[in-house]
């Protein structure tokens, strides 16, 4: 692992640039960085050619899934390589990442933790009750997507890559967090989300979770597997 992120996949670098060191949780509602992460799950297959885009859908184009085992995981769970039926369907980016959300979040968490570039800590909210946080482990690599991600968008994101990155980033709220560039630099995150396919399912997930007026607690952030109690 070098000490510039170079060698994170995108969800693991979304993960680690989203993290509120001092808290040890996200900097964004759960709900949101939980979808965003599945979103960037979706992204990271494409980038490696396992997945496209197919009239608005998901298909898988490779059964050879990628090594990373959270990955190759989450990719099992897109069905086999389409044929080349004109009747093809395949899957809704919205909908995978809604029903995949936690299981990308937690899945991921754990991985950083089991290779230590995250440290899980158990405290007690008001001396009683059991939570958990997340803290960067050794190496420290939230400083390095910080920087990686401000190099992107001083060159306005200039691939692929780091427009994805950008658009989920706009998706989950956080572009006026993490911008560097002002304005400017929002704008890009939002053009880049609103032309991404995978960015902007995320972003509608985000949008419809907040005008339903539910809440992000519950599942691993006061227990087993996430961040902490709360959003």
């Amino acid at each position: 692992m070098t000490d510039d992120a170079s060698a994170l996949t995108l969800p693991e670098e979304l993960l680690l640039l989203t993290l509120d060191t001092e808290r040890g949780r996200p900097l964004c509602k759960r709900s949101s960085l939980r979808y965003a992460m599945a979103g960037a799950a979706l992204a990271e297959l494409e980038l490696q050619g396992v997945i496209r885009e197919e009239r608005g859908r998901v298909r898988v184009v490779t059964p050879l899934g990628p090594a990373h085992p959270v990955l190759s995981t989450l990719l099992g769970t897109l069905g086999a390589p389409a044929g080349k039926s004109r009747f093809f369907s395949g899957t809704s980016p919205r909908v995978w990442t809604r029903q995949y959300a936690r299981n990308a979040e937690e899945l991921h968490l754990a991985h950083l933790v089991e290779r230590g570039l995250l440290r899980r800590e158990t405290w007690r909210v008001l001396g009683v009750f059991p939570s958990l946080r997340h803290v960067p482990g050794d190496p420290d690599l939230t400083g390095a997507t910080r920087r990686r991600f401000g190099r992107a968008e001083a060159r306005s994101f200039p691939d692929g890559r780091s427009r994805a990155l950008a658009g989920l980033v706009s998706a989950t709220g956080l572009a006026g967090t993490l911008t560097t560039g002002g304005r400017e630099g929002r704008s890009a995150m939002r053009a880049a989300r609103r032309a991404h396919w995978i960015a902007s399912a995320v972003h509608q997930n985000v949008r419809q979770r907040q005008s339903s007026g539910t809440g992000g607690g519950g599942g691993g952030w006061s227990g087993g597997g996430g961040w902490s109690s709360g959003d």
